[in-house]
């Protein structure tokens, strides 16, 4: 996987990168130095009992101390700053790109999958970077700085310090090799537990309505257990690998201690020597498991940072042509030549040869069965998805050489299931248009015929929407959601299935309210009642993934069988009911 996007923050950050290295370099010199002057302080100081000597040298060694005390505060604050920047930019970056998918890019991506890429690998990636400006450079310095310390006390002994670190650097590399797949497992476990649990979320009143507790747990557990046995093969390799650095490392101080022995013993070291030895060999055990851990963190953030790379990777579906046609006013005019679509390439067309046109301020209406396509169809319209062949256009130009914002700006869309956002019935009303006035609040929530049950709470328009709108019935949240649209004044309006859960009457005085509310306005209702459609300008019936008729109510009785077999359904054989 190519992590090139990395580059841009490398970039933005190796200034305080090189900063915080330096700063690792000078706490570490004042680390390498301390056993070397302990080693003067016994060898010369004690062993001569030269109290002048070893209150200086002891002196020396406490200030040393406190500086590298203030470096390592200081390298830890300035890490901390760098690394929680980093992972604020790379977070934001990620989120600006899952903002400009297109419904086919989103579809390629669980929702739970997008939630972990932007949380967990996101923290997976900015810990490593902490780490590495915190443990990762230091000890490798660390470690050449006590090999070299070493080798300038006794080059023979400081042999034995560098015969243990191509072991240690053998076990290091296995470990990598192995751990790395897991730890992808691990985040690809995570996503599944996380996507089970949104989805328990989302359907708990179905779940609570079917009494399906029992086999929602089984479904929890099934995931919750791969991310356990995925995280304990994880964590089985931590296990034996950290203590075999650690075996290493006391196999070499052993040895150090066994020769130093023999040459203390012959007159050929000092004690203190040997002691520094220790301490230096002490380093070199900290600074392999130092390296071991980060290397774990570095699989970890390897995995992420490959995952949240294929977000990156990932071209959107829905693009810009290089000089998009930005129109001076959009009136509406909405045309469908040829048009096929299906939402994946090995996929059956779900729209097959779609040929219509609405002309600005027409409202037409679609009825057809469930899953004829008519939601895919005005999906197409404001560009959620691009059509296989064939052209939709606005006011005779192509939606794909349209300026996106300009095209997205005229077109308000009531979906078929009513979202709405935490805070105020005002806060989301108003959220079709920031800038709108109370009053234009209120003559919108009155076309919707939500002013009546707004006023009705004691907080009025202030009233507090949990989220989702739980605290709402299906109808008020679809007036609501209605009058967000309107609020926004767009060129085309699009009301899919979006009356459903109100009465009749309820749903004819919305009508009527649209209809002296959007002279202008091209307006497409889809429905599934052939009430809400029977006093449109033109209703277009659809079956099968295709146009089976097109025209007035009136015209339809005569002449569409589909339409027809609907009315009867609905209404009855023995009625004849005409638009009012």
């Amino acid at each position: 996987m190519d992590l090139k996007y990395l580059k841009k923050y490398i970039n933005r950050y190796k200034k305080q990168y090189f900063i915080a290295t330096s700063i690792i370099f000078l706490e570490t010199l004042v680390d390498v130095v301390s056993p070397t002057i302990m080693s003067l302080i016994i060898d010369k100081g004690v062993r001569n009992r030269d109290m002048d000597y070893i209150f200086k040298l002891g002196g020396l060694m406490i200030f040393i101390t406190l500086l590298g005390a203030i470096f390592a505060v200081t390298r830890n604050i300035y890490s901390s700053k760098v690394s929680q920047s980093f992972g604020a930019d790379l977070r934001e970056d990620l989120y600006i790109k899952i903002q400009g998918f297109s419904f086919d890019n989103i579809d390629r991506f669980q929702d739970a999958s997008l939630i972990t890429r932007l949380t967990n690998d996101v923290n997976q990636v900015q810990n490593f970077s902490h780490g590495m400006m915190r443990i990762f450079v230091k000890a490798p310095i660390r470690l050449i700085g006590a090999v070299i310390m070493a080798f300038l006390l006794d080059y023979k002994m400081g042999l034995i310090l560098i015969g243990t670190i191509p072991i240690g650097g053998a076990v290091i590399i296995l470990n990598l090799k192995l751990s790395y797949p897991i730890f992808k497992k691990m985040q690809i476990a995570l996503d599944k537990v996380n996507g089970v649990m949104r989805e328990y979320l989302a359907g708990i009143r179905v779940v609570k309505a079917f009494n399906r507790f029992n086999y929602e747990r089984n479904r929890f557990k099934q995931v919750n257990d791969n991310l356990r046995d995925s995280t304990l093969k994880g964590m089985r390799i931590v296990a034996v690998f950290n203590p075999l650095v650690g075996l290493i490392a006391d196999i070499g101080i052993l040895v150090i201690l066994w020769v130093g022995g023999i040459r203390v013993n012959n007159a050929n070291i000092e004690v203190g020597k040997v002691m520094a030895f220790v301490n230096y060999m002490l380093m070199v055990h900290f600074s392999l498991r130092m390296m071991t851990r980060v290397l774990n963190m570095y699989t970890r953030a390897r995995a992420s940072a490959e995952r949240i790379g294929e977000v990156f990777a990932e071209k959107n579906t829905i693009f810009e042509t290089p000089s998009p046609v930005r129109l001076n006013n959009i009136k509406g005019h909405v045309e469908f030549e040829h048009v096929y679509f299906k939402y994946h390439s090995n996929w059956k067309y779900v729209l097959e040869d779609i040929n219509f046109s609405i002309n600005s301020g027409e409202m037409l209406g679609i009825i057809g069965s469930t899953g004829s396509g008519k939601t895919s169809l005005i999906n197409l319209i404001p560009r959620f998805y691009d059509v296989n062949e064939g052209k939709v256009k606005i006011d005779g130009i192509d939606v794909k050489k349209m300026d996106l914002n300009q095209l997205r700006d005229s077109i308000a869309i009531v979906p078929q299931k009513s979202l709405l956002f935490t805070g105020s019935i005002l806060d989301n009303i108003k959220w079709g248009y920031e800038e709108a006035s109370f009053e234009e609040v209120v003559k919108v929530s009155k076309i919707a015929q939500a002013h009546d049950f707004i006023t009705s709470f004691n907080e009025g328009y202030n009233t507090y929407v949990g989220q989702g709108g739980v605290n709402l019935s299906g109808g008020q949240k679809q007036r609501i959601s209605i009058a967000r649209a309107l609020i926004k004044k767009p060129s085309i309006l699009i009301l899919d299935d979006s009356t459903s859960a109100v009465d009749l009457i309820t749903e004819k005085e919305i009508r009527e309210g649209l209809k002296g509310f959007l002279k202008d306005t091209t307006t497409i209702l889809i429905a599934q009642r052939i009430t809400t459609v029977m006093d449109t300008d033109k209703i277009l019936v659809m079956d099968n993934d295709r146009i089976v008729g097109i025209g007035t109510h009136e015209e339809l009785l005569k002449n569409c069988q589909v339409y027809m077999d609907i009315y009867s359904s609905q209404i009855g054989k023995g009625e004849v009911i005409y638009g009012s």
